[in-house]
């Protein structure tokens, strides 16, 4: 249910979203994009895969951002509202058109991958810190935002800057650096990534694109090195799984993490003791697409975290969410039923090593996703 505001204050949820979405159209059947004769259309954008999952796994989501007034448009603000998230903060542009992209069925890693993006001088590329309702992208427990912003226009990575920076009553951001080789000019480049990473409070990052936007090498521990600020550093290391390291500074009363960015002092009563890092394996899944997975991700370990789980625990969520969309055509999947993702995120280690997913394992109950498990 929505906390409703006083006044004319915007209503406040679980999370906010902010960041461009895409009408995606994807390819009718495998080949070369020249060769592919019709595509299906989708939709597909980092940050609103991220609140369409939450608001499927219950939580209050809003997606802000900018769209034109064109069909397209249309659709993404109908799609993504069919969700359950709002949409209402969305702006229309009457002169820049929405952005498309298309793209060939193989996975992102393969050789024969193509995408086609149709995203420059985007509505969404206009968005700025005077041309979006700053109290609706603050009025979230957690704001969610993403690298791919940043890299669209120097409008939008003053937006960001203005979202990341130290105020009073800030909200929880998680940011997910998705660093996109092909959207960066000439004016600037994938190091102001780093600078915006260590504003935020929650950090998702792989480990393989840390060393190609930074040149950092040497595993999480480096990372964690290179993030000191950030109160949690999710290192993202493909099939071997994940590992959140803790800032050593302590424990908030609120997230699990470490006090509020704003310089206040911490409440009386929160935990001041270094935690540990924790660590989970990647699921054995039998893969479909790889798309949207590490939105999956993110917004698994986001429900978590809203949840006050343990760190292993939001891990497992994230893998299981992760999976969901991993055995699952698009960018977004149904995430499993939340008894289900408890049940399986409670295994113990041997249980979880077993565990293999493949397409339809969301629809499962309780006993035949026990029965999934490898002997």
């Amino acid at each position: 249910m929505t906390v409703t505001g006083t006044g004319n204050a915007p209503d406040v949820v679980d999370v906010v979203a902010l960041g461009e979405s895409m009408v995606t159209f994807l390819p009718s059947r495998p080949g070369r994009l020249a060769d592919v004769p019709a595509f299906h259309r989708s939709i597909g954008g980092a940050e609103s895969n991220v609140a369409c999952a939450l608001a499927a796994a219950g939580h209050t989501t809003r997606w802000v951002s900018r769209v034109g007034a064109d069909g397209f448009g249309d659709h993404l603000v109908e799609a993504i509202g069919a969700y359950g998230v709002d949409v209402s903060y969305v702006r229309r542009d009457p002169a820049r058109p929405t952005g498309v992209y298309f793209r060939t069925a193989g996975d992102r890693a393969g050789d024969t991958h193509e995408v086609a993006y149709y995203r420059a001088g985007s509505a969404a590329s206009a968005m700025s810190p005077a041309g979006v309702d700053l109290d609706a992208v603050r009025a979230g427990r957690v704001l969610h935002l993403s690298g791919i912003t940043a890299a669209l226009s120097p409008g939008c990575l003053d937006l960001l800057r203005e979202l990341t920076a130290p105020r009073p009553n800030r909200p929880l951001i998680s940011f997910d650096v998705n660093h996109r080789p092909g959207l960066w000019g000439e004016a600037y480049g994938p190091e102001v990534l780093l600078d915006l990473a260590r504003r935020a409070d929650i950090v998702f990052v792989g480990e393989d694109e840390a060393e190609e936007a930074w040149g950092i090498t040497g595993g999480p521990v480096a990372l964690r090195e290179a993030l000191p600020e950030p109160d949690l550093v999710v290192v993202k290391q493909g099939a071997q799984g994940a590992v959140a390291l803790p800032a050593v500074r302590g424990q908030s009363c609120r997230w699990g993490g470490t006090g509020g960015r704003d310089g206040t002092p911490q409440s009386p009563g929160c935990e001041t003791t270094p935690r540990p890092a924790a660590t989970a394996p990647a699921l054995k899944v039998d893969v479909v697409a790889t798309t949207g997975a590490g939105d999956a991700f993110a917004a698994g370990f986001l429900s978590a975290t809203l949840r006050g789980l343990p760190l292993t625990a939001r891990l497992r969520h994230g893998h299981l969410a992760a999976a969901a969309t991993l055995t699952a055509p698009g960018d977004l999947a149904a995430p499993p039923p939340r008894p289900l993702a408890d049940r399986l995120a409670a295994l113990d280690d041997p249980a979880w090593g077993r565990l293999r997913l493949g397409p339809g394992w969301t629809d499962a109950d309780a006993e035949a996703a026990e029965e999934a498990r490898t002997p």
